[in-house]
């Protein structure tokens, strides 16, 4: 499949070739990030993935300042575009959304210097990512290339770990990469089970360990009842308390991490009683099992990734990769994250993980809604971005083959708010070099 562009002043495919040699080898910087734009762009002869579940074959794509314009058959485009790719065989898809992840907040995990994660002290609700979140980080290009485009900077440790914001991966800085600032408030259920280790088998140590769960949850009731209560007096502000108050208003989500059924239910029970509008589960291995529970109080569920091993040894082997299935089948809205162990070098991995939960049980359009327009819906940045709508955010990937399958991801263009995104990275770059070495 060939792509071919008409670009009214462009440069020529020589002039470019010279531009790129001149560049030189190997660098250790970033691409700059991408103006705004500036002229008009129409992606036709594609399939349109929307992002709601429907697809347009022969489709074509249209946006400018940043907008999208037209989305729908090419055969019904009417205006005029300054710039028209031809991508026929290709598909376009809304850039894809990664809750629940560390991704700009640290970049080597033995390097403590980079790590900006995970803020001292078990209750610090008023500690916000976005003002951390490192826009030049070498993991951010590599991300992008595989069609991840914005993701929920999202903090750990604690019991109440802090404040996560939506951020853009293309920006300058902090302020320019953030889409939704300070969307919600991550709190980590205690444990319902603990195991001090692999001989360790649950006896003397369970009384200690649920007396312990029990402090914790009344220290939380206390704090969430403080805050609530709470109004600022004498130009005096408490920081603690007044990043909860949009709990109990709606402006502001309640992420409870918790995977076991135990864990979910007390969540959903401690909302209720504490007046918080609006919670989601981030975890969730448990969800399927209190679908009506979470329907019923309108929790969506952040799922964990699903590349993974069962929480349980008498679990199927494959229960991981049937979750998402299961949750769709019984109502539950969800997305997609991909927390744990190197978490931020695979959150490339995204739409492969995707791809895994639409061979199992999932149809494959649902598969991509819940990295695309549920993930939105469930970060609150629907209106703009999640789906290819007119009058919709202009971020979109475009890939010569199924962007969820490692055989067919190519991403040749990426587009956020209409600008053209860079999607060369240090790997690439390191391929070029050796490639030149060894005359491949």
């Amino acid at each position: 499949m060939g792509m071919r562009y008409h670009r009214r002043g462009a440069l020529n495919g020589a002039a470019c070739a010279a531009a790129l040699m001149l560049a030189g080898p190997l660098t250790a910087q970033r691409p700059a990030p991408a103006p705004p734009q500036s002229r008009s762009i129409l992606v036709k002869g594609v399939t349109v993935h929307v992002g709601d579940g429907r697809t347009i074959d022969d489709g074509a794509v249209g946006f400018r300042n940043g907008t999208i314009d037209h989305v729908g058959f090419e055969y019904g485009v009417k205006a005029a575009y300054d710039t028209v790719i031809e991508a026929r065989g290709a598909h376009v898809y809304p850039g894809l959304i990664l809750a629940n992840t560390t991704l700009g907040l640290q970049e080597v995990d033995q390097v403590r210097a980079t790590a900006d994660a995970d803020e001292t002290g078990e209750l610090e609700p008023e500690v916000r990512t976005r003002v951390a979140f490192n826009v030049d980080s070498r993991i951010i290009p590599t991300v992008r290339a595989n069609g991840v485009l914005l993701v929920q900077a999202t903090p750990r440790g604690g019991l109440l770990s802090g404040t996560s914001s939506v951020m853009q991966l293309d920006a300058w800085d902090w302020q320019d990469a953030t889409v939704r600032a300070d969307d919600g408030v991550h709190l980590v259920w205690p444990a319902a089970f603990t195991r001090r280790g692999w001989w360790a088998e649950p006896g003397a140590t369970v009384a200690e360990g649920e007396a312990g769960r029990e402090r914790a949850i009344d220290g939380l009731r206390e704090m969430f009842r403080a805050a609530r209560a709470w109004r600022p007096a004498n130009g005096v502000e408490d920081l603690r308390l007044s990043a909860l108050k949009g709990l109990f208003d709606g402006q502001r989500t309640l992420y409870v991490h918790a995977d076991r059924t135990r864990e979910i239910q007390e969540a959903v029970l401690f909302m209720r009683e504490m007046g918080v509008r609006r919670m989601v589960i981030v975890g969730g291995h448990d969800a399927w099992r209190v679908s009506d529970l979470l329907r019923d109080n309108k929790v969506d569920v952040v799922l964990e990734r699903v590349h993974r091993l069962p929480l349980r040894d008498d679990e199927d082997i494959d229960l991981p990769y049937r979750l998402p299935a299961l949750l769709k089948e019984r109502g539950v809205r969800f997305c997609l994250g991909y927390a744990g162990d190197m978490e931020r070098m695979g959150a490339r991995n995204l739409p492969f993980t995707t791809g895994t939960a639409a061979a199992h049980g999932l149809d494959r359009e649902a598969a991509l809604q819940a990295v695309t327009l549920d993930a939105a819906r469930i970060l609150g940045i629907d209106a703009r971005y999640g789906s290819l709508e007119p009058g919709k955010s202009a971020t979109l990937v475009v890939s010569t083959g199924d962007l969820l399958d490692m055989r067919g991801n190519n991403v040749t263009h990426a587009f956020i708010d209409g600008r053209a995104i860079e999607l060369d990275d240090h790997q690439k770059a390191l391929y070029r070099q050796y490639a030149r070495r060894y005359g491949h």
